[in-house]
Formats: structure tokens, C-alpha cells, sequence
């Protein structure tokens, strides 16, 4: 693994977690009903761990000698509860796979550091992950 594409995968996951901070606030103002209480801050709490992952991932790309990516991938359309919770779920499974990718990575490339860092975060998103699916299980249609 070289430093250049170690240092372009994480920007693609920079610009994830860009998305996912602006996806977790764009939902908490969008969610309805009667559970809107609760799921606008179940979003909102996430979004604190999004911007800590965000954040390292900026700082590790500057410390590697690249330039941290400052453009978020597209938020998912969504427009129920519903299928929030899905786009989210979708979105915290694919950056546990994506992390679990460049933890590997990193190993390859001999930052051992890194790769606990991404594996710290790896359990971050599977813990997401986790809570959404278990708010999913028995949502209304």
C-alpha cells in the first residue's frame, strides 16, 4: 500500500463522514409524527461522533501530507422516517466495511496506530448500525 492512495482512500471516507453529518441534521429536521421528538435526537446525537471521526480523519491525511477533502458525498433522498432510518443503516454498514478496508490498509502500509484508530471506528459504525436496526425491527410501514 502506498501513502498516495492510503491518503485518497481516507479522503473518500472524509467526504463520507461530511455526508454523514450533514444526512444525520438534515433528517433530525425532517423527521414526523409523533416520534419526531426522539428521532430528531436520536440523529442528532450521532452527529457528534460523526465530526470526531471527521475530524481524525482530516488531521491523519494532513499528518500523512495530503490535503484533507472538504466536499461531502450526496446525502440519500429520503422521505419518511422510514426510509431514513434505512439510508442511515445502509450508510453506518457501508462505512463499517469501508473501515474495515482501510484498517487493512493501513496495515499494509505499517501505521499501526491508524489501524487501531480505524478499528475503534469500525465499532463506532457497527454500534449505529446496531441501534438503528433494532429502531427498524418494528417500525410502522
Amino acid at each position: 500500500m502506498d501513502k498516495q492512495t492510503l491518503i485518497d482512500n481516507l479522503n473518500k471516507d472524509l467526504g463520507n463522514e461530511l455526508s454523514a453529518i450533514a444526512q444525520y441534521i438534515t433528517y433530525a429536521a425532517k423527521a414526523t409524527g409523533p416520534y419526531r421528538p426522539q428521532l430528531s435526537q436520536f440523529f442528532l446525537t450521532e452527529v457528534a461522533d460523526e465530526q470526531m471521526h471527521a475530524l481524525f480523519l482530516a488531521n491523519k491525511i494532513v499528518a500523512l501530507g495530503g490535503e484533507p477533502n472538504t466536499v461531502a458525498a450526496p446525502v440519500p433522498k429520503a422521505s419518511t422516517n422510514r426510509e431514513m432510518l434505512q439510508a442511515v443503516l445502509a450508510a453506518e454498514l457501508q462505512a463499517g466495511k469501508d473501515y474495515t478496508q482501510r484498517a487493512e490498509e493501513a496495515d499494509a502500509y505499517g501505521d499501526k496506530g491508524l489501524v487501531v484508530a480505524l478499528e475503534d471506528m469500525v465499532r463506532d459504525e457497527m454500534g449505529h448500525s446496531e441501534e438503528t436496526e433494532r429502531m427498524l425491527r418494528d417500525w410502522p410501514m
